[in-house]
């Protein structure tokens, strides 16, 4: 990823993409998840899609811990891009 990716907005293509990429079986990631889109889906940028993708990755229960700040990110996921975008899902309304 280079430096123009965190001023780079993601174009509607890639941001249905991503939505659909972040539904979830368990419903309190949704919940987070819907919030973080009603907040932020105007301004995402390539930076915080790649983010929420590494985040995707992760068990819905492993995901829950890190919305819920019970864990913070280790090994590949301790990097920027993480921890910008579970700072935006942690964000209370």
């Amino acid at each position: 990823m280079n430096a123009a990716d965190t001023n780079t907005l993601i174009d509607e293509r890639d941001l249905s993409k991503l939505k659909w990429r972040c539904r979830r079986g368990l419903l309190e990631n949704d919940l987070f998840i819907e919030r973080f889109f009603q907040r932020h889906e105007g301004a995402l940028t390539v930076f915080h899609a790649e983010g929420l993708r590494q985040l995707m990755d992760l068990s819905d229960n492993d995901l829950l811990d890190l919305l819920l700040a019970r864990k913070e990110p280790v090994d590949e996921l301790d990097r920027p891009d993480v921890h910008a975008v579970l700072a935006l899902l942690r964000t209370p309304q």
